[in-house]
């Protein structure tokens, strides 16, 4: 029990940087180089490369060689189903708040 509540704190850990979140749901569209995620996100190359190596440290993206580049992806899908439920969560909220909002004008 113990070692399931330090993975879950070390898991969320990694996914407490929004860049890190950004760059997992980049590779929803499938693998990407450091070249062009840094051109999608428009972030600077050492950013994403540090970046992408805690998520990979931490096995949430695995990499691939090809030829002289490396294609990061998605480890497993379920990885998506945790940023897709926070979405949810975050959405639901929003509305609550937004007719709390709309309760007290």
């Amino acid at each position: 029990m113990l070692v399931m509540r330090h993975f879950k704190a070390e898991f969320f850990k990694v996914l407490a940087h929004p860049t890190r979140i950004r760059i997992l749901d980049a590779l929803r569209e499938g693998p990407f180089t450091v070249a062009e995620l840094q051109e999608s996100l428009a972030l600077e190359q050492s950013n994403v490369s540090q970046h992408l190596a805690v998520l990979r440290a931490k096995g949430l993206v695995e990499s691939t060689r090809e030829g002289t580049s490396v294609r990061y992806a998605i480890a497993d899908a379920a990885i998506l189903q945790v940023l897709d439920t926070a979405r949810d969560i975050y959405d639901r909220r929003l509305s609550s708040d937004r007719a709390r909002f709309e309760t007290t004008r």
